[in-house]
């Protein structure tokens, strides 16, 4: 169990992040990837990825088992991780000390490679291996998912904006799932180890992860700026084939489809998007079936509920039908 422990001022600096933090699903998917369970939400993305993959896996998962502690200089809460070159910069320029720390607590569990010993001193062609190989796998195993992955963390923040704006901070900590309990001020995590971490006025970051399974995770080093990564809820479907580019907006003419795309701008449920355009259940259904198709609009289900958010690509046509009309 891990426990997490607020103050009033810890309750006014909670805030959801942006969207997916590139190193933190290249760990989680990299430890997902040596796992066995998971298998109706994350087999079929395992059975295309590895025999795609180089020789980056073997090199990454020395340093990210399966079960247990990873180190947490490879998921940096500081710097600038805006862009994957951005975040590998950051992880290579981690200070020794951190280095040293880290992979001196992860050796005390696994037995590990000679590499890592230079690796644990600061060894610059060390460094730089290492940030080719996350490079190298993000390219091979989730770059073609990517834009997948964006839509699914969108989505996922379109509803804990919801449960703030109807419960304010505490509604969004009761609201996150049953692997939280809010007690406060305590937020109670399913957690494979028993931890606490004590935010002491510093807030805490929530991060949406894809490819987080099967519990929340968070940093080893409680003194690290506070992060909880938790895991989202997937599409049935979100690693078959890609959908076929669509044709010139065909699909999209009709003004009860275009209203319901920009409904989903901030995000909506079916019942809302119905009662917005006047429209029944099932016309919306069939038309949200056709964005989503068109990978204008993606779904999660919460609570019996279904709820739509448009992808960055149907935030864009939105953007141009705005420039368009002045």
């Amino acid at each position: 169990m891990l426990r997490v422990h607020f103050t009033s001022e810890d309750l006014a600096r909670v805030r959801v992040a942006p969207g997916p933090d590139f190193l933190w699903e290249i760990s989680n998917s990299v430890q997902t990837l040596q796992r066995r369970d998971g298998e109706r939400v994350f087999g079929t993305w395992r059975r295309w990825v590895r025999p795609r993959l180089s020789g980056t896996p073997r090199l990454l998962s020395s340093l990210l088992p399966p079960r247990g502690y990873s180190p947490d200089f490879l998921t940096p809460t500081t710097g600038d991780r805006a862009t994957l070159q951005a975040a590998l910069d950051t992880l290579m320029s981690t200070p020794r000390p951190r280095l040293r720390t880290d992979l001196t607590h992860l050796a005390a569990s696994f037995q590990l490679p000679s590499w890592v010993g230079s690796l644990a001193g600061g060894d610059t062609d060390t460094l730089r291996r290492l940030g080719g190989a996350l490079g190298t796998y993000q390219r091979e195993a989730l770059a073609p998912y990517w834009q997948r992955v964006h839509a699914h963390i969108d989505a996922d923040r379109a509803v804990r904006l919801h449960s703030l704006l109807d419960g304010g901070t505490e509604g969004l900590l009761n609201g996150l799932g049953p692997q939280f309990r809010w007690r406060p001020p305590v937020l109670e995590v399913a957690y494979p180890v028993d931890q606490q971490l004590h935010l002491c006025g510093r807030g805490l970051v929530l991060q949406p992860s894809f490819f987080c399974w099967p519990t929340p995770i968070t940093l080893a080093d409680g003194d690290l700026p506070p992060v909880l990564v938790y895991p989202i809820h997937h599409a049935a479907d979100w690693a078959g084939p890609a959908a076929p580019a669509p044709g010139p907006l065909g699909p999209l003419l009709g003004h009860t489809r275009a209203g319901i795309l920009r409904a989903t701008r901030t995000g909506c449920s079916t019942v809302e998007a119905a009662r917005l355009l006047a429209v029944t259940h099932p016309a919306v259904s069939q038309h949200l079936n056709v964005l989503r198709a068109a990978g204008l609009v993606a779904t999660v289900r919460r609570a019996g509920r279904s709820f739509h958010i448009a992808t960055a690509e149907g935030r864009a046509l939105l953007a141009a039908e705005e420039r368009a009309g002045g």
